[in-house]
Parts: C-alpha cells; structure tokens; sequence
C-alpha cells in the first residue's frame, strides 16, 4: 500500500507521467422486442426477454494529472490485449515522456511477461523498460484510481442494455472527454492515508 501512497504523492513530472491502468467487462444484450418509449413521468420500458450478445472488454487509462481518460474497447481480456494497451500508452499517449509511472492491480496479465507474448524479444523489451511498475496490494485494487474510474463510467454510461461492441465503443468515446489536470489533495499536512483520499476526491471534483 505504502508504494503506491508514495506514487501519489509525487508532484507532476511530465516526463514521468503517473497512469492508473484497470480493465472490466461488458455483457453485450440485445433486446428481443422494441422497447416501449418513454413518456411524461415513466421511464422507457424494456421486455424481460433479452438476447446474449457476447461479452467486450474496456480498458481505462487514467492519467489525472496530465488530463488524458481513455477507454479502450477489446474483443478479450487477454495479454495480447493487455499489451496492445501498454504499446498504445507508451507509443500512442505518451510517445515523449522519458518514463511511465504505471500503477495497476495484480491481474495475472499485468506482467511484463505479456509483451514478450505479444512482441517480439527487442520490441518488448523497449516496452517493459519504458515503464516503472508498481501494483496494488493484494485485497487493495481500490488503491487503483482507474478502478473508480471504471465505476463511475458504469454508472452513467454502461447501465442498461447495449447490444453489441461498436455500440458500446460508440457510447464510450461519446462518454469519455479530456479532464482538467489537477493538483494531488491540498497544502495542508497529511498523512498517507489521507493524502490518498484528498487525491480521489480531487479526481472526482473534475466533471464527473
């Protein structure tokens, strides 16, 4: 816990961005008769009849203090996946930074052993060096910020009924915006615990 405490408490560096990597998935449902639409005073209603669609896998990178929240829809959750993700992040979001602070939980994926399945010896070797590694504690995923991230992208974009994955890509990139960067808790001392909560509710005060 105390190592990614001391992640956050570290000032911006744009050469050594801090992103929160955290994945979860999506069941694809189809509806099987037309919805009755909404009216003055009742909300849509929806057959209890539905159909399964497949599941997709979305990927949040948040990076608070440099602005960027992306969202990266897959087909899988597998270490392919995972490292496309950390190629992007790395060649994509984050092509001049000298290091990537990288904080995340301790999915089996997670590893720098994904990208040497999914690249070859020399290129995923470039990949691992460009990142400084750091995970959550076992029991502790709370600590990743992409993780609240990812509840709060449930709650106002994923509730309901989404037929299938360009729909979903759809609805996410309509849903996703820059953010405002903004400084980590405020200038009065504190201890690490709390830092990390002055640090979330920083996040979440940026237009959530």
């Amino acid at each position: 816990m105390e190592d990614v405490l001391e992640v956050y408490q570290r000032p911006r560096d744009p050469e050594r961005p801090v992103v929160c990597l955290d994945e979860t998935s999506k069941q694809m449902i189809a509806e099987t008769r037309q919805p009755i639409a909404p009216k003055p005073g009742r909300k849509a209603r929806h057959d209890y009849e539905y159909a399964r669609n497949g599941v997709a896998n979305l990927f949040m990178m948040f990076a608070p203090l440099e602005g960027l929240r992306h969202v990266k829809v897959t087909d899988r959750h597998t270490a392919i996946d995972y490292a496309h993700t950390l190629r992007d992040l790395s060649d994509v979001h984050f092509p001049d930074a000298a290091k990537i602070v990288l904080v995340q939980d301790n999915l089996n994926t997670h590893k720098p052993a994904s990208l040497y399945e999914a690249f070859p010896a020399a290129k995923a070797r470039r990949l691992v060096e460009r990142f400084e590694w750091h995970y959550t504690p076992k029991h502790g995923s709370w600590l990743d910020i992409a993780e609240s991230e990812l509840g709060v992208l449930a709650s106002q974009c994923l509730d309901r009924r989404i037929a299938d994955k360009q729909i979903l890509a759809h609805e996410v990139n309509a849903w996703q915006h820059p953010i405002t960067p903004k400084p980590i808790g405020n200038s009065q001392p504190q201890t690490p615990a709390l830092s990390s909560k002055g640090y979330t509710l920083s996040l979440n005060d940026s237009g959530h």
